[in-house]
């Protein structure tokens, strides 16, 4: 199932865009776009799609979703049946957020809530809720109060704890507040050729940096080896081209990097706890979708980056 392109517009001389949806019900329409997507959901139960995660919902729920990956929400229910499902959708630009923070210092929080949010951020129900109690700001008729509002918002939730929702980051930082530009160019290098064959000693020739330094800012920043990040890659593209396409599973496996069928099998079930053929039943049936947390701790290494390592004596 292919994402649609969905192309955001923008009110004449306004910055972002908030948009005050109110429905009988909350399709599943799987869609993405190049811009930041800040959606609060409201008076709604269900099922939410992003990227490569599939979990259940109910309102208030606050996500962030990050440019071009695809995501969808599916509601089963309204709290109360009466009243229509709500979602406050704010939308805005790579661009503009970064430049903002580049150069007001009031706003530098925006930059590194954006860079934590490559895989799409889950943030809590009492985040959420006090988030709607900014409503009158956020759908003010005043555009400069809207983008005030919205500016304070993603300041204040930039602290707040979080989710991360997605397998697969679309996207890579350009900056890491003052670490080492090395770990940047080592993820540019995986997000961009994760499925070819890799090594520990190739990364640390693209980062310029040694193994025990490599090893060391990966734990720091993504809370794993290189090879747990390399796993986390390589299945998060899978279940999108599970999601995405009729190919047989093992020419998916082929495509991500893993092409011994049986280890893809095994990687997948550890960190999606289903098989590959289970989760592409359940994201085309969708109403009965297993759920996924996004949050699984990974124990074992992806067996082509294993195998390298194994010949060579060395370990990430």
């Amino acid at each position: 199932m292919k994402p649609q392109f969905e192309r955001v517009t923008y009110p004449s001389g306004c910055s972002l865009r908030v948009y005050n949806r109110r429905v009988s019900e909350i399709p599943f329409e799987w869609h993405h776009h190049p811009e930041y997507e800040l959606t609060l959901t409201l008076n709604s139960r269900g099922w939410r799609f992003i990227g490569d995660h599939i979990g259940r919902y109910q309102a208030p729920d606050l996500v962030l979703v990050p440019p071009d990956m695809p995501h969808t929400w599916a509601s089963t229910e309204t709290l109360k049946p009466d009243e229509p499902h709500t979602a406050i959708v704010i939308w805005f630009s790579h661009k503009w957020a970064f430049q903002l923070a580049e150069l007001c210092p009031e706003y530098s929080a925006v930059r590194r809530l954006l860079q934590n949010a490559s895989t799409g951020l889950a943030f809590t129900p009492e985040t959420a809720m006090h988030t709607a109690g900014q409503l009158p700001q956020l759908l003010s008729e005043v555009p400069r109060t809207r983008l005030h509002s919205a500016l304070d918002l993603l300041v204040r939730i930039a602290g707040e704890r979080t989710i991360h929702l997605s397998k697969n980051a679309m996207t890579v930082a350009a900056s890491m507040d003052g670490e080492p530009t090395q770990l940047t160019r080592v993820l540019n290098h995986l997000h961009k050729r994760f499925e070819e064959p890799v090594s520990v000693h190739g990364l640390c020739k693209v980062g310029n940096i040694s193994e025990r330094s490599l090893h060391r800012l990966f734990v720091k920043h993504t809370g794993g080896s290189v090879s747990e990040y390399l796993c986390k890659l390589r299945i998060g593209r899978a279940c999108m081209r599970l999601a995405e396409t009729d190919l047989p599973v093992s020419m998916i496996a082929f495509e991500v990097g893993l092409s011994n069928l049986a280890n893809f099998n095994r990687q997948f079930r550890r960190v999606r706890g289903i098989t590959p053929s289970g989760y592409r039943k359940s994201f085309q049936q969708r109403g009965v979708v297993h759920e996924i947390s996004g949050i699984e701790e990974l124990s074992a290494r992806p067996y082509s980056l294993d195998r390298k390592q194994k010949r060579a004596g060395k370990h990430p």
